[in-house]
């Protein structure tokens, strides 16, 4: 069992990619005690290299859990999840509790508290809003359900890592509306790429065109910060595109399931799977304009 320095309760943390080293960061600074562990070890070691009096790395996901009250864990796609908290099950003992951050299913995220429960933790769902630059000002939307009084009890790293959070009831319900939001952003990501090649195509300045949309209704945060990147071609990864295409295809298994058919969001997941395919997936979603723009 790792053994953190002394002092109040060290908080534990799985998964220090994109989003988690950014959550991390702002635990560090808060001067909140964190022990980590990551698939890749060099991600940790930068951590508590920054950190050495607050940051322990752990020798696996199990020992985070056995070495800490509360473990949050972040790991970006399903198989990462299905990897891993096989270790976090094992690990738990009544009273360990686990708040799950990643986007998955609402059916994996009930299969991950039945199992936590069954082992005597407590499980508190916990998808956020946010990507790399929100997670690293402690600016993200946490859209919670599960145990409520878990969910208090955490009020205070909740504030610390987001700007705000919300409880939704039942596990699941934070998973489905953390689809409905992805799906949504998506979108209006793809509407402004395909705005912005049909504007190239038909000759007029994709530029001035951001000037015209930023003075209207359909101004937005996202058009401001991925218009121009769009525009200039810099993909370089906030919220990878194939994690984007991954909940666009999530969000429409929940379309199924309860029976409503998104047409928009099928044609929107279709480019982003495009792009994919043309070996964009590790580039920023707003990629998604390579499988937009005219070729020839």
């Amino acid at each position: 069992m790792v053994v953190p320095a002394a002092g109040d309760s060290a908080v534990g943390f799985i998964g220090v990619g994109i989003m988690g080293a950014g959550m991390v960061g702002c635990l560090l600074k808060e001067g909140r005690r964190v022990v980590v562990w990551n698939r890749d070890a060099t991600k940790t070691k930068a951590l508590q290299s920054a950190y050495p009096e607050l940051c322990t790395v752990a020798a696996s996901a199990a020992a985070v859990v056995e070495s800490c009250d509360v473990t949050w864990s972040m790991l970006s796609t399903l198989e990462a999840s299905e990897a891993v908290f096989p270790q976090v099950v094992g690990a738990i003992s009544p009273g360990k509790c686990i708040v799950d951050c990643a986007t998955l299913t609402p059916d994996r995220m009930t299969s991950m508290s039945d199992q936590v429960v069954a082992a005597g933790g407590r499980f508190l769902e916990a998808p956020v809003s946010g990507s790399k630059v929100p997670a690293e000002q402690g600016q993200l939307i946490f859209l919670c359900a599960g145990d409520e009084p878990l969910y208090e009890s955490v009020a205070a790293e909740l504030e610390i890592m987001g700007k705000a959070s919300f409880f939704f009831g039942p596990v699941g319900a934070g998973t489905k509306m953390k689809l409905v939001v992805n799906m949504i952003m998506g979108e209006q990501l793809a509407a402004i790429g395909e705005g912005l090649a049909l504007c190239d195509a038909a000759g007029l300045s994709q530029t001035q065109l951001i000037d015209v949309l930023k003075l209207g209704v359909m101004n937005s945060p996202l058009l401001g910060l991925k218009g121009p990147k769009m525009v200039a071609g810099d993909f370089a990864p906030h919220f990878p595109l194939t994690h984007a295409q991954k909940d666009m295809q999530f969000s429409l298994g929940l379309a199924d399931a309860v029976g409503v058919d998104l047409p928009v969001a099928k044609a929107a997941n279709a480019r982003y799977a495009q792009a994919k395919q043309a070996g964009r997936g590790d580039d920023d979603f707003a990629a998604v304009i390579t499988a937009q723009t005219k070729q020839g």
